[in-house]
Formats: structure tokens, C-alpha cells, sequence
């Protein structure tokens, strides 16, 4: 099973939804969503998935964005009620993080019917296993989400997955030009044997999370594939007119060109891929959300024909 985790941003949510609509989406990949804010688009997200009886994890308790902030506006009174009743859908796991406030979370399960055996817990910092252990006691969660370190495995063993950013953050996107390829993951040859349910990633976006964006002074595209070996690796394609902020549907034109020539020996063929190459032809500039979309649907679909026993 991969758990692939992402924020709730409108991009992230679209690629999520295309995924569904387009079928490429394996049921062993459950989405772990962060929402980050209140918002018709994750809404409709939310209910592509239940249309389509697919799981989705949701985190009750986002720790980025505004989302806590909104829920309780009189303004966001409409989607808050239609955001309650798509929670209850037997397709929503109900997730939290693991914080010194987890026994109102699971408080807050209990009294909306929620068992903690059917629960996602995501523990990823060690000053909270004490309160994992003291609040979750003999009780075993359908799932949970911890980094693959020793004093998480020893304390946390049951229904366990594996959980690690493995995208290669770099500060500039011109610092990925020296580096043409990477590797990105073997969780997915190994988890089994180490003991884990699944794995988890943050896609190709990162753990690291910013309210805002900018303008910046390259475009870079991030495309995983596996390598001859079954692992995986990323491949970075950046644009070569980068002294400045202008153009930057140039910018997209010259890093997507690289990827069209690179896929003619890959040979990859997944949705995403066809939309960049259906860009490139068409000499189109999608927009940077809408190239973050496409690397989103190209990774899961990848990792959905891969759990699923396609070889492409």
C-alpha cells in the first residue's frame, strides 16, 4: 500500500480529482490530504472520491495553512456543512497527527463514532511517542504513519508504514541544473520486508510547506521513474534563460522540450507525461500549478501501475 501525502492546495487537490476521473488511480494508493484551506475545490475533491467508493485519508488536524483558522467563519457556513457530511462516508479514513493534544483528538473520534481501530495516525516527532503510547494503549489504529527510525519502530509496531520525504529539496530551482537525475526511493522493494503495511511519501512536492509562492528565476520539472533495478529515481529538467524573472512560458518551453527528448529514449506513458509532451507540441504554458499537477498525476499513476502488477 503507498500513502502518498499531500497538501490540500488548489493544484495538489486538481491533480488528486483528475486522477480519479481519469481511472489511474490503483486502490492500494490512499492519498493521505492535509487541508491547508476551506474551499469549494477540496469539496469537490472530496466528493470524487466517495462518488467513486475510492479511500482517501483526511487529517483532522491540519498543522500548515489556514484551514483551522476558516473552519469556524460564518462565510465558509455552506461548505463546513457539506464538508461534515462527506467526512462520514465509509471511504473517509479519518487521520491525525500525533501532538500533546491526541487525547482530544481521540476524544473527538469517539464522540463522532469513529473507533480508534479505524483511524490513521501520522507520528512523526519523537517528543510525542510517550504520548502516543499513554493515550493509545493496547488499542491497535488501522494505520500508522511513522519515519523509518529506532525509537519509532520500537514503540510503534503494530499496522506500521513507512514514512519519508524523499524528494531532493533544493534552495533555487536552478540548483537542480548540475543534477540531471537522482535517486529518489526504494520503499517500495522493501517496506514488506522490514516489517511495514505500506510506505509513505510526499510525492514529488516535499514535506516543506509555504503559504506563499514567487516568481522564480528558472522552471523545473520533476519526473520520477524506475530504474533498471526497480528503484526509484527523479529526473530534473530546468530552463536555461534563468537571469531573471520575465518570460516564463519561456522558461517552461525550454525544460519541457528537455523532457520530451529524454522520454522518446524512456519511453514513459502516463497522463501526466502526455500532457507535458501535448504542451510541448502545442506550444502551450500551462501555468507552474498546473506543471506541479501533472508530476503529481504522473508519480501516482506510476506507483499505482507498479503496486498493481503493470510493467510499463
Amino acid at each position: 500500500m503507498y500513502f502518498p501525502i499531500l497538501r490540500g492546495r488548489q493544484f495538489e487537490l486538481l491533480a488528486l480529482r483528475e486522477c480519479i476521473n481519469q481511472n489511474i488511480l490503483s486502490d492500494q494508493v490512499i492519498p493521505v490530504l492535509e487541508p491547508v484551506k476551506v474551499s469549494t475545490t477540496f469539496v469537490k475533491t472530496v466528493d470524487t472520491f466517495c462518488r467513486a467508493g475510492k479511500p482517501i485519508a483526511i487529517i483532522r488536524n491540519s498543522q500548515v495553512g489556514s484551514w483551522l483558522k476558516d473552519w469556524n467563519k460564518e462565510s465558509n457556513a455552506s461548505i463546513r456543512e457539506q464538508i461534515n457530511k462527506l467526512l462520514k462516508r465509509t471511504n473517509i479514513i479519518s487521520s491525525f497527527y500525533v501532538t500533546s493534544a491526541l487525547d482530544e483528538c481521540i476524544d473527538f473520534a469517539d464522540k463522532s463514532g469513529i473507533p480508534i481501530e479505524s483511524l490513521l495516525l501520522l507520528c512523526n516527532n519523537p517528543d510525542y511517542i510517550n504520548c502516543y503510547e499513554e493515550i493509545i494503549g493496547d488499542d491497535i489504529p488501522l494505520y500508522n504513519l511513522i519515519p523509518d527510525k529506532s525509537d519509532f519502530r520500537r514503540r510503534i509496531r503494530p499496522n506500521r508504514v513507512i514514512c519519508e520525504d524523499h524528494f531532493p529539496k533544493q534552495m533555487r530551482n536552478i540548483d537542480y541544473s548540475e543534477i540531471k537525475t537522482e535517486f529518489f526511493s526504494s520503499d517500495h522493494l522493501y517496506y514488506a520486508d522490514d516489517g511495514y503495511k505500506g510506505f509513505s511519501d510526499y510525492s514529488v512536492i516535499g514535506e516543506e510547506y509555504s503559504e506563499t509562492g514567487f516568481a522564480p528565476y528558472a522552471v523545473a520539472i520533476h519526473i520520477v521513474y524506475f530504474d533498471g533495478k526497480k528503484n526509484l529515481r527523479i529526473a530534473h529538467f530546468v530552463s536555461d534563460s534563468n537571469d531573471d524573472i520575465s518570460d516564463p512560458a519561456r522558461k517552461f518551453a525550454e525544460a519541457v522540450e528537455k523532457l520530451v527528448e529524454w522520454n522518446k529514449s524512456m519511453k514513459l506513458d502516463t497522463a501526466g507525461i502526455r500532457e507535458f509532451e501535448a504542451a510541448y507540441r502545442n506550444q502551450i504554458y500551462p501555468g507552474l500549478g498546473v506543471v506541479k499537477k501533472y508530476s503529481i498525476m504522473h508519480h501516482l499513476e506510476l506507483m499505482s501501475r507498479y503496486l498493481d502488477g503493470v510493467k510499463k
